[in-house]
């Protein structure tokens, strides 16, 4: 992380002095966030890109939450068990829980929604629950999944991102992609959708029958929440210095202006709330393209690329250059034992010549076009870095821009493309977030972030398969490495940098971190200290 930013937030240069009564929580209020891009589709359990999850576990809740020590606790299941042979999984669930239309909550919601959408669509979780052999319902509060081989990676994956529960009778019988409450939700979580004025902003209304309480007093402390659409990253700068948005997540603001931003006293950086998700940035080769199916010509664009200037210049020391999917922070799994790509131009310029892709009159060898994930000026800053440093090794690298569902469909549907720049959600277990990239089941099935460079590997297929299966932990972390080997070898996608993303905030916000998946959690425990006052920055 920028060694300024840490320093600002972890030392004197943003100091928050509280009245010295003012411990309880405050009902009320309305919180404007910023989300941007703006969703494609408003239920993550179809789609699980970022401002999809961002707004939607507002609405929904998962089984379970995660606490700042990645330990589980209970949400729509109240506990559960699991078999000496990991084989089978119990929920018991919550009583008394209610959709926002009024039908209760019931085991069959889970059952319906784990056979027809985590098994069938959901992008992470058919992997996850590809051994499910069976869901039995004795009751209306208990759901029993057995799978036919133990699935370790289960219980990383059980909140309202990773395991989403959709109301059986407004999915069942239709066509659940088009279904036309993807986009006017219906959940059980702590905000009751009530508009989406596209293109302007989305809002959400207390829910005022919700389940979790907190010494007697029913949750959400705040009124609304209004999620306004910025396309512009300086309008977004503009916006939470004047305090007409209160909170905004995802790296919001230019990265330039983010250490001018964390001094002012009106407002706070915080970097908690996203290990859960242990993103990394990555570089998606489309290996279908003839001059591509050569691993010398993708060795070549990896020479290429300085990460450490790239770091520097595109993302100011808010990333840290990567040597695998598998991000360092999960220690673990992470292994630093695999090929390596320092940067050295002239190496990838013999690898080119060894391929066959020799300059031409001009100094050009190859001609391609670079489509990078429309979610802000950072990944457009990306994608014209990779162009400059492809030129310098002769490859004319054409930029194009367009917005989210044609980027989506280009890449993981159509397949028309060359190079992409994206980001990936990790996860805390590499199986939920990693194994998504390179799984060869998922090729040109039309389903977002999963296996866009087209990477086929017998071998590949069989690590993962095994990983998912196995009862020992042990072993899974030993697969979990080869497998890093063996795509840093093959290399159908090019790790760029391990992101640090940060949150902009009201200074007088309080709580909205509270797990450390907190930027895929609901805002339920977030309100406004209308009594605190804010010291100036320090000089």
């Amino acid at each position: 992380m920028n060694t300024k930013i840490f320093k600002l937030l972890g030392a004197t240069a943003l100091t928050l002095a509280f009245a010295a009564n003012a411990t309880a929580q405050t009902r009320g209020g309305t919180l404007t966030t910023i989300i941007q891009p703006e969703p494609v589709i408003l239920t993550s359990a179809l789609n699980t890109a970022a401002p999809t999850g961002f707004f939607s576990a507002n609405v929904f809740d998962g089984l379970v939450e995660y606490d700042n020590d990645f330990k589980l606790r209970p949400a729509l299941a109240e506990s559960w068990d699991v078999s000496k042979d990991s084989k089978t999984l119990t929920f018991h669930l919550r009583k008394g829980v209610k959709w926002h239309d009024g039908k209760p909550f019931t085991s069959a919601d889970v059952k319906w929604t784990l056979e027809n959408v985590w098994k069938k669509i959901h992008p992470r979780n058919q992997i996850i629950y590809g051994t499910v052999t069976g869901v039995d319902t004795p009751d209306d509060y208990t759901v029993i999944i057995r799978f036919s081989e133990p699935s370790l990676a289960v219980l990383s994956s059980l909140n309202s991102n990773g395991a989403q529960v959709l109301p059986k009778h407004l999915y069942e019988g239709t066509d659940i992609l088009n279904n036309p409450y993807n986009n006017k939700p219906v959940g059980t979580g702590p905000f009751v959708f009530k508009e989406w004025s596209k293109g302007n902003y989305i809002t959400l209304e207390r829910n005022p029958n919700y389940w979790d309480k907190s010494k007697g007093v029913s949750k959400p402390y705040l009124d609304k929440i209004i999620f306004k659409v910025v396309p512009d990253a300086g309008a977004r700068a503009a916006a939470l210095e004047k305090g007409e948005a209160q909170y905004a997540p995802f790296s919001p603001v230019p990265l330039k202006d983010a250490e001018r931003l964390a001094k002012l006293p009106g407002l706070k950086l915080e970097t908690r709330g996203y290990d859960w998700i242990s993103p990394w940035l990555f570089l998606d080769v489309n290996v279908d393209r003839p001059y591509f199916k050569d691993v010398r010509v993708r060795q070549a664009l990896a020479y290429a690329i300085d990460l450490n200037a790239f770091n520097k210049v595109v993302w100011y020391g808010f990333g840290k250059p990567a040597v695998s999917p598998v991000v360092s922070t999960l220690k673990q799994f992470h292994t630093d034992d695999v090929p390596k790509y320092a940067y050295d131009p002239k190496k990838a310029e013999a690898l080119l010549d060894e391929a066959g892709l020799k300059r031409g009159a001009d100094g050009t060898r190859l001609r391609i076009n670079l489509d990078y994930l429309p979610y802000g000026d950072d990944y457009k800053r990306s994608g014209e870095y990779i162009k400059q440093a492809l030129k310098r090794i002769g490859i004319d690298v054409n930029v194009r821009a367009q917005d989210t569902p044609t980027y989506t469909k280009r890449v993981y549907g159509d397949r028309d493309y060359d190079l992409s720049v994206v980001w990936f959600a990790g996860f805390a277990d590499p199986l939920v977030g990693v194994t998504r990239a390179y799984w060869s089941d998922s090729v040109g099935k039309n389903i977002p972030w999963s296996n866009g460079s087209g990477y086929r590997s017998a071998e590949a297929d069989k690590l993962i398969e095994q990983a998912q299966s196995s009862a020992s932990q042990t072993e899974r972390v030993a697969l979990f490495k080869k497998l890093q080997q063996r795509v840093q070898t093959d290399l159908p996608s090019i790790p760029l940098l391990e992101l640090h993303f940060f949150t902009v905030q009201a200074s007088n916000l309080r709580d909205t971190v509270t797990g450390v998946d907190q930027i895929y959690s609901s805002l339920k425990n977030a309100w406004f200290d209308n009594t605190a006052k804010v010291a100036k920055a320090a000089p």
